[in-house]
């Protein structure tokens, strides 16, 4: 039996739904084309994916695995549909914007529906945006890192600090009683210790916050390794637990107490955030009404 990659799609849309019935809607197929996508998937891979509750489906540990592995490669199928396929609308203009999601779903997602002109989002890597906005694949990237493009310019427009945070119900008295003492070792151990949360694809804050503030590599592997950083904020929400990440992402959270801010590290980790754009384009209009909505969203937090 050949694979079909739609049921790669179907697959990751009953993930993140948790529902053969909100797939079909989604999707736009019938619920029975759904369960055969999920039963095909199933036999080719030879593991049951989903135990069918009354009203949803709970993906199994090959599930996750598999969800994790097939992601990346799934979202960018989709957002390359998305790009190259005509839009209904003749005359409106096509923007197409590369970003991180967690920043696509803190800022632009709200607005996208009001915008007088499509848009494709793009998720991926920040060297591959760099490169596929010099190729006139993307017209603008929302970015930490500047790359060396001659055709590229790059204009700050925020900062982001990368932080240890915990749940609202953590308690971290032990772990800043220990800094107050300088005793680093112990408190490393402590925290090595608890509960803590990442994501399958980004482990790169967590190390580099490590080796900055403790001088070496972190030798532990988070309890929870979940989608995205906007699902640890929602597992870390009047919960227990322990992450480190950007904290713009979680500004709402932290002021409310939902999660707390524990350190900043001693060696303090800050990004610039930059807006990346090629120096002659055709939809400047539409790119800089994209640009204000992140300035606004970026003045409303500070």
């Amino acid at each position: 039996m050949p694979l079909n990659l739609e049921w790669f799609r179907t697959f990751k849309t009953i993930y993140e739904t948790g529902s053969l019935t909100a797939t079909a809607q989604q999707l736009y197929i019938s619920q029975p084309g759904v369960s055969l996508h999920l039963n095909s998937l199933e036999a080719y891979v030879g593991y049951k994916l989903f135990d069918r509750a009354t009203r949803k489906v709970v993906p199994t540990e090959r599930a996750k695995v598999l969800y994790n592995f097939i992601l990346e490669a799934v979202n960018k199928l989709e957002s390359a549909e998305e790009h190259f396929h005509k839009s209904a609308d003749a005359n409106k203009h096509n923007i197409s914007i590369g970003m991180c999601l967690e920043t696509f779903q803190f800022t632009l997602e709200q607005y996208i529906s009001s915008l007088p002109f499509n848009v494709s989002i793009k998720f991926g890597e920040y060297p591959e945006m760099q490169q596929d906005l010099d190729n006139g694949l993307l017209d603008l990237i929302i970015t930490p890192q500047k790359g060396s493009q001659a055709n590229i310019e790059y204009k700050p427009f925020s900062r982001e600090r990368i932080v240890l945070v915990g749940g609202g119900k953590q308690d971290s008295r032990i772990f800043q009683n220990l800094l107050k003492k300088k005793r680093y070792e112990e408190a490393e151990a402590w925290l090595k210790e608890q509960i803590w949360y990442s994501t399958a694809a980004d482990m790169e804050n967590l190390r580099r916050f490590w080796r900055l503030n403790f001088n070496r590599h972190p030798d532990f592997k988070p309890n929870y390794i979940v989608p995205n950083k906007c699902s640890i904020v929602r597992c870390l929400s009047d919960n227990k637990g322990f992450a480190v990440m950007p904290d713009f992402l979680c500004r709402n959270e932290l002021q409310t107490g939902k999660v707390k801010l524990v350190w900043e590290g001693d060696n303090i980790i800050e990004n610039t955030l930059y807006f990346g754009k090629r120096k002659k384009t055709m939809f400047a209009g539409e790119i800089k009404a994209i640009e204000s909505l992140f300035e606004e969203e970026v003045a409303a937090l500070n």
